[in-house]
């Protein structure tokens, strides 16, 4: 791996962070928010989306893996005012649902 694309990698992590769903809402209500399923890192799917490898994401797509926020998903998530992991690679804002040990320290620190 190049140190250019280290660095990017890098930046991308740093931006990555948890925020409530009901923050995002707008951004979902303007169809911008996309679902990563947690078996994909989330900085990976940013870099890729970066690098424009449309190959890539119809892959992930076909296979449910990155997608748009159901509606059904969207209504639970703001009922239960869940937080989630986001990266804004504009005007794109990937979103993907804490780990289970995440959340268990999230109630824990509650």
């Amino acid at each position: 791996m190049s140190e250019e694309v280290a660095l990017l990698r890098d930046k991308l992590a740093l931006e990555t962070a948890k925020i409530g769903w009901r923050e995002l809402e707008s951004f979902y209500a303007r169809g911008v928010v996309v679902l990563v399923q947690p078996e994909l890192d989330l900085v990976e799917v940013g870099y890729q989306l970066t690098q424009d490898h449309k190959a890539q994401f119809e892959q992930w797509m076909a296979a449910g893996q990155v997608g748009p926020v159901a509606e059904e998903q969207a209504h639970q998530w703001h009922h239960q005012q869940v937080e989630l992991w986001a990266l804004v690679i504009a005007p794109w804002v990937l979103v993907q649902p804490l780990s289970a040990s995440e959340l268990a320290a999230s109630a824990q620190s509650e």
